[in-house]
């Protein structure tokens, strides 16, 4: 994938698909220690250590659709490559961390992308679950969670399509701001 924010929203996906009711997205960017940084933490069944261990061969995949899962093992090459590192927590039952690290002036870095499409994606799609999400740029912060949208929208659902593009224009807007 060219853009981090499609790999992003894969990794939502396999948050969603392992049954996550909750999920946090952590994103960090520091020009002062050249560093880009993402993580998604969820809630959802988790990995046993065998698993956890093979998640970045191509030839692993829990999916019974297709016999690789190129997302990952892609995306840690592009970290190593832009000295960067991954890491991948998880325990069966309670939920799997994974986070990338890049650094943020490497020239093969990947463009972050369409970040606010990604996440207004996820809260009007998957609005069942509870996503929050903080990105961080150089001391200056946004964050936006479900809860904080349903309140906001009280009786209107978060997956009405007015609503969904407001959603996305708002995230744009404060993503530009920092």
């Amino acid at each position: 994938m060219k853009e981090l924010s499609m790999n992003i929203l894969d990794i939502l996906q396999n948050s969603v698909n392992a049954k996550a009711k909750s999920i946090q997205l952590h994103i960090v960017e520091n020009s002062a220690s050249d560093l880009l940084e993402f993580s998604v933490k969820d809630d959802g069944k988790g990995m046993d250590q065998e698993m956890t261990k093979a998640v970045f061969d191509p030839f692993t995949t829990s999916s019974t659709t297709k016999k690789v899962g190129l997302g990952l093992p892609f995306l840690k090459i592009q970290a190593e490559m832009c000295n960067g590192s991954s890491e991948i927590t998880s325990q069966p039952g309670k939920g799997t961390t994974v986070r990338f690290r890049f650094q943020l002036s490497h020239v093969d870095r990947p463009p972050m992308g369409d970040l606010a499409g990604t996440l207004s994606m996820m809260f009007t799609l998957h609005h069942q679950v509870l996503f929050h999400a903080l990105y961080e740029k150089d001391g200056k912060s946004f964050e936006i969670s479900t809860e904080q949208l349903r309140e906001i929208m009280q009786d209107v659902p978060l997956n009405h399509p007015k609503v969904a593009l407001g959603i996305e224009e708002f995230i744009r807007e404060q993503l530009i701001e920092l």
